[in-house]
């Protein structure tokens, strides 16, 4: 019998397993366990490699960063509210992730996918006019915002984008590493900021996009990645409100009240 079209059903390069055998991207699991670290699995999983010296120290910096940024932000929010209704630390890992959306977690890789579109113009308009027309066409179709850049806490300076920088500039050597994307990053915001008497923030999405970039990761990879990043953080949110206690905690104390704009009797 020819079991053919069940073996193919969900084929895989990341991992072969059978009794007594488990191999992640051709490596045997007892080769790995204790000789890796974690950031070096998570290249090997998704990129099909172990990363070299400068592509872990890239990764592992654009993973510590994203970590956490407080309950105000919804994806702990959530998680930790989540916590208070009873489900378990999985549940509430799985709140908080779902909320890192196109807006609130989008940030990196659509600052990505524009330091693309100018990394593709260097060669034939050079850094600056690259970079003035990737803007203008992105303000014409995205509007004015421009994503990884600007921040409603941290002004003028976020406090992750200049280490993230320095750490991509330290590697730029490396010929794995793509350096023009940090010269892309702070052109943008020089940019941002020309003429105004408090700059722009290069936030932390507009840093990592940039680590990311250099590593050579696709604009939507690395959404995922920042995803990977902030579950840590979710986690230990959640773990905090579990062990801190607490039932059915709304967004806001019980004696505040929202705003009714309908109909009065």
């Amino acid at each position: 019998m020819n079991t053919d079209d069940v073996a193919n059903w969900w084929s895989t390069a990341i991992i072969e397993m059978e009794p007594g055998r488990i191999a992640l991207r051709g490596h045997p699991i007892e080769s790995l366990i204790g000789e890796v670290g974690f950031v070096d699995m998570i290249w090997l999983m998704v990129q099909g490699t172990l990363p070299n010296p400068a592509q872990r120290t890239v990764l592992e910096a654009a993973l510590v960063a994203a970590v956490d940024h407080g309950p105000q932000a919804p994806s702990i929010a959530a998680a930790r509210m989540s916590i208070t209704c009873g489900i378990g630390l999985n549940n509430a890992m799985a709140t908080g992730i779902n909320l890192l959306g196109d807006i609130h977690g989008g940030a990196g890789q659509q600052a990505l996918l524009l330091y693309r579109t100018i990394a593709e113009r260097i060669d034939s308009q050079g850094l600056l006019k690259a970079t003035q027309s990737g803007l203008a066409e992105y303000r014409s179709v995205h509007g004015p915002y421009i994503p990884g850049f600007g921040h409603r806490f941290h002004k003028p300076e976020d406090p992750r984008a200049k280490p993230l920088m320095a750490i991509l500039r330290a590697q730029a050597e490396d010929p794995q590493i793509h350096a023009i994307y940090a010269d892309i990053a702070e052109t943008i915001q020089a940019e941002l900021s020309h003429g105004r008497a408090i700059g722009i923030a290069m936030n932390i999405d507009g840093a990592t996009a940039a680590l990311y970039g250099a590593l050579g990761v696709s604009p939507e990879l690395s959404r995922g990645l920042f995803c990977l990043s902030r579950s840590v953080g979710i986690l230990a949110h959640a773990w905090e409100q579990k062990q801190q206690g607490g039932r059915n905690k709304g967004p806001t104390p019980p004696h505040y009240r929202w705003t009714y704009t309908g109909k009065t009797s």
